[in-house]
């Protein structure tokens, strides 16, 4: 048990009330006087513990031998043979393939391209035009993926495609191309759908990032004799270097877990080696064939990966900008 010195039990020279006790007195206060705060932050509180942390206890299916019939005490344990299974299978490896090589797309080009765009956005002088860019570009993100799939689809379609129309009339190709049956194709076409989809919406945590630079900043390289394009070098994205970490950091942390929305709606039996990802692979063979302990095991592999790269890009981060988010 751990004693208090003499130096903590000491009587305040004002009040005479030992340290120990006054501390706790002091957060005491503090929670009396923020107690409609913390009312207000409670049920929050709670959602997130029923929906992301009592879940974890299904993690126990990744070691049994899962059967819906049984109640928890007549499930037969079987240890690692479910990840021993998954570390076996060859079509694991592919899938890995196909969900590392989309993912690293889509934090390459989604996370510069929204930079780049809102740093240009900001450049914007006329007020009107700006915010109908701005309008305009985010409105796909409220658009489902089974509409924008469809969208795809149709204009990348061999009929009447106004891809393959514009290709056929500039003489670049002599007949139309099968885009959507190409798997050499389909990461491209997935990572491009998704630009188009959300980079409106993931500027706006920039744009807001940026209208948080002191603007005396700017007046002052003006007066240098700096152009825009030096103001926005060396004080738009100094400015949100933080808010660039802190995004990067999370993306990092959700490398592998991507969804599978994308590639099962534009993926088809002709590019399922290419358009195949890890959740994917988990409704396959986990629920579709009722293979629940190996489903629920590609899950926890999952998120084991998906924490281990967090917070490896966060000490990384940490260690190279001093700057973290945890």
């Amino acid at each position: 048990m751990q004693t208090l010195s003499d130096s903590d039990i000491s009587p305040d020279s004002s009040s005479g009330i030992p340290k120990a006790p006054r501390k706790k007195r002091k957060l005491w206060d503090a929670l009396v006087k923020q107690r409609y705060l913390y009312l207000m932050s409670l049920p929050f509180v709670i959602w997130v513990f029923v929906f992301n942390y009592l879940p974890l206890w299904g993690w126990t299916m990744a070691f049994q031998n899962y059967k819906p019939a049984r109640s928890f005490t007549e499930q037969k344990w079987v240890g690692f043979d479910n990840f021993i299974q998954l570390f076996s299978d060859e079509r694991f490896y592919l899938v890995m393939r196909n969900t590392l090589a989309m993912s690293l797309m889509g934090l390459v080009l989604g996370f510069v391209i929204p930079i780049i765009f809102a740093v240009l956005l900001n450049e914007l002088r006329g007020m009107m035009f700006k915010r109908v860019i701005q309008t305009v570009s985010y409105l796909p993100h409220f658009v489902s993926w089974v509409v924008v799939a469809g969208i795809i689809t149709k204009l990348l379609s061999t009929d009447g495609g106004i891809i393959n129309d514009i290709l056929v009339n500039l003489h670049i190709i002599d007949q139309p191309i099968q885009f959507m049956a190409k798997g050499n194709l389909f990461w491209y076409i997935v990572t491009a759908s998704d630009i188009w989809k959300e980079t409106g919406w993931n500027t706006i945590i920039y744009l807001a990032a940026i209208t948080g630079i002191d603007m005396e900043l700017y007046e002052a390289s003006r007066v240098d004799g700096a152009n825009r394009f030096k103001q926005m070098w060396h004080i738009t994205l100094p400015g949100i270097r933080s808010t660039i970490s802190v995004l990067l950091i999370m993306s990092i942390g959700h490398l592998i877990s991507i969804g599978f929305e994308k590639q099962f709606l534009l993926g088809n039996s002709l590019v399922t080696d290419y358009s195949e990802v890890l959740d994917l692979y988990a409704l396959n063979y986990g629920l579709n064939m009722g293979r629940f302990s190996y489903g629920t095991a590609i899950g926890v592999f999952n998120s084991i990966v998906s924490v281990i790269l967090l917070f490896t890009a966060n000490g990384i981060f940490k260690k190279v900008t001093k700057e973290s988010i945890m």
